[in-house]
């Protein structure tokens, strides 16, 4: 294969590019290419003033005044409020608060609630083999719990195993390792007609493909904030239960945040109506700040086409990229795991190799071109070493793209990813 595109080309798009203004919201170094997103987004740069106007005038000089004089006190349904529109909740809908882990524990249990007092014979939660596993070690322990059935699955095998003792399907929107991107109504649709409940993991959708909640008739769904939302390494997560499930079961992390009247100090527990009750502990105020800063920029791309042009720009940097590798990677046994068709795709490139993908991405690492690595489970093809790649279109650029591939054919032209140093691995791949 063979292309005609220049780096040249690639900086006339850039020029034209309507979205391009929002790459100056973050504090990314000239000379990176950031390319991993979809694992840790960048700072934004109203970040480090608004932590420290918290940490110095909020914390520092109002002290305990600021859970009402800034308002820290309903903080975390304000940003789920901003968040809410990007997911296709409404008002009220969403708060941001917990980890993903801890948020998934939370819908996961109430799922299973729901479905077994419907119906007891319902003994198994569905999900992706691939699934995050996060999502799939939460699930296992409610399994021993309670002494149902985790079954796992490949994607094609879904339709198949939606059967009568199921109570609850879980799976992730856009798969992590390859960006392969289910069909949420259709799948959800399926689901329901079989009396399944749903939770969708919207970790590396939220951001970075529109999603419509509300419009698919989910039941559940958590997700992430320091990825593409760029709320900071280890930033709160979000949930999001439909208006219709809300106020039917207690989640099981019955805190003191979720209680109807934290401040009346009751000895018993009384849920808050609807969403709020999904909160638990005391809400960490830092870090609910950092977040905002990233929401802002998506308020801020509103004015630009909001979604629908943040995905319009997210699949034409992933198409130039997968035409870029194998027009000028070709030989090198670079494979694609992500789907090419634009509504299987979410924002990231997948790329597989048999040997070497680790000391690859490495090799980059240090030539400031910024993607990571995710080691295959050793089955039969299916699951090889990823080379990943996220696209956030907020602060990427065409140019970004092209200079990306020409440091990768380099890295593999000269073999220098054999080199001893990037074969050493560490702690986080």
């Amino acid at each position: 294969m063979t292309t005609s595109i220049t780096l040249q080309d690639c900086q006339a798009r850039d020029a034209a590019d309507p979205l391009a203004p929002l790459r100056a919201h973050f504090a990314l170094p000239a000379d990176t290419i950031y390319l991993d997103g979809n694992s840790l987004g960048v700072a934004p740069r109203a970040a480090a003033e608004r932590v420290a106007q918290v940490v110095k005038q909020e914390w520092g000089n109002d002290l305990i005044r600021s859970w009402n004089s800034a308002s820290w006190f309903d903080l975390p349904q304000r940003l789920g409020d901003q968040l809410a529109p990007l997911i296709g909740a409404g008002p009220g809908e969403v708060v941001c608060t917990d980890s993903t882990s801890i948020n998934l524990y939370k819908v996961l249990s109430a799922a299973l609630n729901m479905a077994r007092e419907d119906s007891p014979a319902r003994r198994r939660i569905v999900s992706e083999r691939s699934n995050f596993p996060t999502d799939l070690y939460i699930a296992e322990g409610l399994c021993r719990e309670r002494g149902l059935e985790l079954v796992l699955i490949e994607p094609e095998e879904i339709p198949a195993a939606l059967t009568a003792d199921v109570a609850v399907l879980m799976l992730t929107h856009v798969n992590y390792r390859t960006g392969a991107m289910h069909d949420m109504a259709a799948v959800t649709a399926a689901a329901h007609a079989a009396g399944i409940l749903t939770v969708w993991d919207l970790a590396h959708s939220a951001g970075a493909v529109p999603v419509d909640l509300n419009g698919a008739g989910a039941d559940f769904s958590i997700g992430c904030g320091y990825k593409y939302l760029n709320g900071g390494p280890g930033a709160p997560a979000f949930v999001w239960v439909h208006p219709r499930h809300a106020d039917r079961f207690w989640q099981p992390l019955s805190g003191w945040w979720g209680h109807a009247a934290p401040f009346q100090f009751t000895p018993d527990y009384q849920p808050a109506p609807g969403i709020t009750r999904y909160l638990c502990g005391t809400q960490p105020i830092i870090s609910l700040s950092a977040l905002q800063c990233g929401l802002d920029v998506f308020t801020a791309a509103q004015a630009l086409g909001g979604m629908q042009a943040l995905r319009q720009k997210s699949l034409a940097l992933t198409d130039l990229f997968i035409e870029l590798v194998e027009a000028r990677c070709a030989g090198h046994g670079l494979g694609l795991a992500t789907p090419r068709e634009h509504a299987q795709r979410g924002s990231q490139v997948c790329l597989t190799r048999d040997i070497g993908a680790y000391a690859i991405v490495q090799a980059l690492i240090a030539r400031n071109v910024i993607g990571d690595f995710r080691k295959g489970d050793g089955g039969a093809g299916r699951h090889k070493d990823i080379l990943r790649f996220g696209f956030t279109p907020l602060y990427v650029g065409f140019a970004d793209v092209w200079n990306a591939v020409e440091h990768l054919r380099q890295v593999l032209d000269t073999a220098e990813w054999q080199r001893p140093e990037f074969n050493q691995q560490h702690a986080v791949t």
